[in-house]
């Protein structure tokens, strides 16, 4: 069974982190395991607390065949590193976004990382092929939905989820000016 863990800090979750997983599912993974963090250790703070970002993430993929939304990472309450994470669940591939892909030599013990999982990279617009060709990733994925948390997170409250759209709307656009 061919395992992947989708990490990220989901701040909010939206419809291209969903496009992200059925992609993944249509490449041959078996199973995924999203992983939402407290904090990413490469961050200072997140917008969402992380168990609201956690009910969200459980709410969107409830009725996904082969998809589990973990607490692993939430639960510690600290900024958790992505080895420490793969050598629990000992995935064979870990998806990250190609905005990842800039930062991946910042990332603790990427050396052991990328020798106990392959990466693969969920694409929205052009990708570095030199990080691909240096990191040796050879799984990408083409994501369609051109949105970002961080746009959200700015009042671009396109691309929400149903299912979370009204909480989401209501939790950011509190900094929104009209």
């Amino acid at each position: 069974m061919k395992t992947a863990i989708f990490g990220g800090s989901f701040d909010p979750p939206h419809l291209g982190h969903i496009e992200i997983a059925k992609k993944a599912l249509e490449s041959g993974i078996d199973k995924i395991i999203i992983m939402p963090n407290y904090l990413n250790p490469l961050k200072h703070s997140f917008s969402a607390p992380p168990e609201l970002r956690l009910k969200w993430l459980k709410e969107i993929f409830k009725d996904f065949k082969n998809v589990e939304v973990s607490d692993f990472e939430i639960s510690q309450k600290k900024p958790v590193y992505s080895i420490e994470t793969i050598e629990h669940f000992k995935p064979d591939y870990f998806i990250i976004g190609s905005d990842n892909l800039h930062t991946l030599d910042k990332w603790h013990r990427i050396n052991d990382i990328l020798k106990k999982v392959e990466f693969i990279v969920a694409k929205r617009g052009t990708v570095d092929k030199n990080l691909l060709s240096k990191y040796n990733i050879k799984k990408v994925l083409d994501v369609d939905i051109p949105i970002s948390s961080t746009e959200i997170r700015n009042c671009k409250f396109e691309y929400l989820p149903k299912v979370i759209e009204k909480e989401i709307k209501e939790f950011y656009g509190q900094n929104c000016k009209n």
